[in-house]
């Protein structure tokens, strides 16, 4: 008896092994004010003139980040208005905006790999994002940091 308890276990904890392994790709995460936000969709888009266009999206909120290239390097924000950083978020009463410009904000986008051949993009980013909204009891600025975006595909718009 003690051997077929033994066999029947031993089945059935080799049958209940399996390896569910999760892929995340691709995927945009960061730390947003020191707490996880993972985007739920995430697009790219590649302009006609080279520039690129990044937006993840997480409920109510949207994060953008724009460069004006997809070449690999680092692209600092708050210097100009090509390489910028927005966040959006709908409240239930007001709707607030944050982002970096010229003299306002801080951070980088780094893209790390350009794969032309599978038309993905990968990199970081962080950021100091200034509160554009007038609403008096929104937080004055947002703070990404650790971001990252993986393998996040592109699509060419031609104009």
């Amino acid at each position: 008896m003690k051997k077929f308890f033994f066999i029947v276990t031993a089945l059935f904890v080799l049958v209940s092994c399996e390896d569910q392994v999760k892929f995340n790709n691709p995927a945009l995460q960061g730390l947003k004010d020191n707490e996880i936000w993972r985007a739920t969709l995430i697009t790219a888009v590649q302009s006609a003139d080279g520039s690129l266009t990044i937006e993840a999206y997480l409920k109510n909120e949207i994060l953008t980040l724009t460069t004006v290239s997809t070449n690999v390097q680092s692209y600092p924000l708050g210097v100009n208005l090509y390489n910028r950083a927005f966040f959006y978020q709908k409240g239930s009463a007001e709707n607030t905006t944050f982002s970096t410009g010229i003299e306002s904000g801080n951070g980088q986008i780094v893209i790390t790999e350009f794969d032309t051949v599978n038309h993905t993009i990968t990199g970081t980013f962080s950021f100091n994002a200034k509160n554009e909204s007038e609403d008096p009891l929104a937080i004055s600025n947002v703070n990404f940091r650790q971001g990252v975006f993986y393998k996040v595909p592109i699509t060419n718009v031609t104009k």
